[in-house]
């Protein structure tokens, strides 16, 4: 009887180009945000070079560059940039600080909330345009008045997020502290601090935003340095490339803001087992 001898098949080479799928989806992260604002400006920049907007209208891509350039080489842009972003930023800080301190407060205590949150509410809904002149009236055009319209807007989302995300941790776990007798501070770090840092984190997020949208609402009303006043003073010149240098600015700013965020998030929520999306 013959033996048959079966030889294993060799292993496989690990091919070279076995990690390009993965290059593929990370160099997809990078061009896809990209096409939108891509396809815009080469579509604006046709429209304005064949002369079909009026370049005091709507300055082609070309034109803001050029005027950011020359911005730049002043130092008026850097100076004005600094100063808007030194006030969105304590504003900022004021404000968040504030909202978490009494989505806390108001979180923990049935009774806070009945004394406190109706009136929050009501001021939440008041706009900036309407307490602005307030301000400068209470606190005048320094930069006092600024930094706290900043804060009021930066304050709710804050509020409104930390208040929610107490109250939106499960009662069941409550059940199960009481079964392994934790205390109070055990009950916070364990329990409720976790279920609701997310709700914290995009409190943060809006408000970031919020105050991005507040400085411009500060600004424009009476300032004679900043982003804000830039294309206030911009605009009595007709100079619109200079506008929109402004405008690309704030977006800039209020993306490069939430996107630390959205980092941050990743990092504290690490731990997070949700749906990321499939397509």
């Amino acid at each position: 009887m013959n033996k048959t001898t079966i030889v294993a098949n060799p292993p496989l080479k690990r091919r070279a180009w076995s990690k390009i799928p993965f290059q593929k989806v990370e160099a997809r992260k990078w061009i896809s945000p990209l096409l939108i604002p891509l396809a815009i400006l080469i579509i604006w920049q046709l429209f304005g070079q064949f002369g079909e907007v009026s370049k005091t209208v709507l300055p082609t891509p070309f034109d803001i560059a050029t005027a950011t350039y020359k911005l730049i080489l002043s130092g008026e842009l850097v100076m004005h940039l600094k100063i808007s972003t030194i006030r969105a930023l304590s504003g900022f800080l004021i404000g968040a600080a504030a909202g978490l301190i009494a989505g806390i407060a108001v979180g923990f205590s049935t009774r806070t909330e009945e004394v406190l949150d109706p009136t929050l509410q009501m001021l939440r809904t008041i706009p900036h345009l309407a307490v602005a002149p307030l301000f400068i009236l209470w606190l005048g055009f320094g930069e006092a008045s600024k930094v706290l319209l900043i804060a009021k807007g930066a304050f709710f989302p804050v509020y409104v997020n930390t208040f929610l995300g107490i109250r939106g941790v499960d009662a069941k776990l409550f059940d199960v502290a009481r079964i392994f007798h934790f205390n109070t501070w055990q009950k916070i770090k364990l329990l409720i601090f976790p279920s609701a840092l997310p709700n914290v984190l995009l409190g943060i997020r809006l408000s970031l935003g919020a105050a991005w949208l507040s400085l411009v609402v500060a600004e424009l009303m009476g300032s004679t340095e900043g982003i804000g006043y830039m294309m206030m003073d911009a605009r009595q010149f007709s100079n619109t490339d200079i506008v929109f240098v402004g405008i690309i600015l704030f977006a800039l700013g209020g993306k490069v803001t939430d996107s630390f965020v959205r980092l941050l998030e990743k990092w504290l929520l690490r731990w997070q087992d949700t749906y990321k999306g499939t397509m």
